[in-house]
């Protein structure tokens, strides 16, 4: 629930809240704070700046209120707002997504490009290296593939490597995803992915932000997005991290929260494995099939009533089992399997003609649909 609320806005509360959202040094909390202590924005912007160091609020923060910049910024943000598929949900807005209000510091503001209401959809989060392997960018995609084509939207950070190949991937089977920028929707970062922003736009995904719409790319602000991933989120997968890598940080922010943390383990030899190991340490489910994710989620009250069982009825061929883990050639399947090649080759023939496995480049892939 949000933590104050307020009526339909005005055009100048809505600037007013904008303006406030621009401030240096005024974060979620303190956003929240001035909203309840003078009972809108308009009225916080034009109370003393005695009355805002009561309210613990920074000096730089009253002075740049009636600042140029930060008056241009919010009508620049109003201009933007009129443009094709882009919104601004509010925390105290009906549409405001539940998980994510959830948070202690949620973003009072969320600007939006594409389709807001999937924001509200069931969520599952892929994270990992910007360096991942070939084999760990594959079994990203095809964990995507599978987790959108049971009814998830798939939420990631856009960032390259296993994030894009995720959103990549859920939007190659008709899939929905959602990309949380550590940057301004303006100022996307990285500029590779701009494309892929704008098809997921454009396709009834979204890319979302709370930063103000040109913040550039700060080191600060990208594992404060990471919270967002994990607050829209049931779970957050880490397919192949590092011990520094910030999909760590994702985890754990994801365990505070109480949401579920999964892991694909690796190689002991592969360093990019590493951080999924320290995870499973720590607790995190050891994940080898979409299943498992499933069977941990089908409790959940905002789980598709029609994805979790079809999915485990799906999955019950040992080899499609085995595929959904990470995409493999034929003669690596039998090896994992036990399976004679030929009898490997047959049963995948008979899975391609019900469309549960597919060959792409001399690779098989599982689909659960």
């Amino acid at each position: 629930m949000p933590l104050f609320e307020s009526p339909a806005l005005s055009p100048s509360e809505l600037e007013a809240r904008l303006r406030l959202h621009r401030l240096p040094d005024v974060g979620p909390c303190r956003f929240r704070n001035l909203i309840n202590a003078f009972g809108s924005a308009s009225k916080a912007l034009s109370a003393p700046a005695s009355a805002w160091r009561a309210l613990g609020i920074p000096a730089s923060a009253a002075e740049a209120r009636r600042s140029v910049e930060v008056r241009d910024g919010a009508s620049a943000a109003l201009v933007w707002l009129e443009g094709r598929d882009q919104h601004l949900l509010m925390w105290d807005d009906p549409g405001y997504p539940a998980l994510l209000a959830e948070l202690v510091d949620a973003p009072p503001l969320l600007f939006v490009a594409g389709n807001p209401a999937i924001l509200e959809k069931p969520q599952l989060a892929i994270v990992g290296s910007r360096r991942a392997s070939r084999p760990g960018l594959d079994t990203a995609a095809a964990f995507s593939r599978s987790l959108a084509q049971a009814g998830f939207v798939v939420t990631s950070g856009l960032a390259l490597g296993v994030d894009g190949v995720a959103h990549q991937a859920a939007l190659d089977v008709g899939g929905q995803t959602v990309g949380v920028l550590g940057t301004g929707l303006q100022k996307l970062y990285p500029q590779r992915h701009r494309a892929l922003a704008a098809a997921m736009a454009a396709q009834g995904s979204a890319v979302v932000s709370e930063f103000p719409l040109d913040a550039g790319p700060q080191p600060a602000n990208f594992p404060r997005r990471n919270r967002i991933i994990s607050g829209l989120s049931l779970g957050v997968l880490v397919v192949e991290a590092s011990l520094a890598s910030g999909s760590l940080i994702t985890a754990r922010l994801a365990a505070e929260q109480g949401r579920e943390v999964y892991a694909i383990p690796g190689s002991i030899y592969h360093p990019g494995a590493k951080g999924c190991h320290q995870l499973i340490r720590d607790g995190a489910l050891l994940v080898e099939t979409i299943e498992q994710i499933l069977e941990t989620l089908r409790g959940w009250q905002a789980l598709p009533p029609s994805s979790a069982e079809p999915v485990a009825n799906k999955v019950e061929h040992p080899l499609l089992a085995l595929l959904l883990a990470a995409p493999q050639n034929s003669e690596a399947l039998a090896q994992a399997s036990g399976w004679p090649l030929p009898k490997v080759l047959a049963a995948l023939t008979e899975l391609e003609l019900d469309g549960r496995v597919v060959n792409e480049a001399g690779r098989w892939f599982g689909r659960v649909s």
